[in-house]
C-alpha cells in the first residue's frame, strides 16, 4: 500500500514539490551561511517524493 500511495503521490504532485525543495537547497548552498538550510531542504526534497513509509533523522 505504500509503494501504491508513493507512486500516485509522486505523479499527481510530489515531484514537482520535490524539484522546488532540490531548486531551494541549491540557492540556499550558495553561501557558507546557508549550506546548513540547503541540506535540510534536500531532506524534506527526499521526504516530499516519497513520503509515506519514510521519516527524516538527523
Amino acid at each position: 500500500m505504500r509503494t501504491l500511495g508513493n507512486i500516485l503521490w509522486f505523479i499527481f504532485g510530489g515531484m514537482f514539490g520535490g524539484l522546488a525543495w532540490i531548486f531551494a537547497g541549491y540557492i540556499w548552498c550558495i553561501t557558507i551561511v546557508g549550506i546548513p538550510f540547503g541540506r535540510q531542504f534536500f531532506k524534506m526534497a527526499r521526504l516530499s517524493f516519497m513520503p509515506f513509509g519514510t521519516s527524516v533523522i538527523g
